[in-house]
């Protein structure tokens, strides 16, 4: 069983920056597979980001690329995501997810373990 909670929501103007946390429970962090969802009001869950378990590989969406950078810290059970360059389309309830997964997940249903989510608001 792992036990995720996120922090480190806000609200933020356009072009600012928000660094999001993940915090993990369990001994085992490091056999998972992690993943950052978002949820804007009225549409559906999408991935924005995942790292593998070793941190050595990491996934984004389009929509995120290149202002965004997901990174762990597995000693510390944590995952974070830096998002930089941020946009009024950015906002969203922001959400961490895990899988033990040896492979890349970038589907939310396939994950295992959810947070209860933190809200970004981008103001233009």
């Amino acid at each position: 069983q792992v036990q995720l909670v996120e922090s480190g929501g806000g609200l933020v103007q356009a072009g600012g920056s928000l660094r999001l946390s993940c915090a993990a429970s369990g001994r085992t962090f490091r056999r998972y597979f992690m993943g950052w969802f978002r949820q804007a009001p009225g549409k559906e869950r999408e991935f924005a980001a995942a790292i593998s378990w070793s941190g050595g590989n990491t996934y984004y969406a389009n929509s995120v690329k290149g202002r965004f950078t997901i990174s762990r810290d597995n000693a510390k059970n944590t995952v974070y995501l830096q998002m930089n360059s941020l946009k009024p389309e950015d906002t969203a309830v922001y959400y961490c997810a895990a899988v033990e997964s040896p492979g890349v997940v970038t589907r939310g249903r396939e994950y295992d373990y959810w947070g209860q989510g933190t809200q970004v608001t981008v103001s233009s």
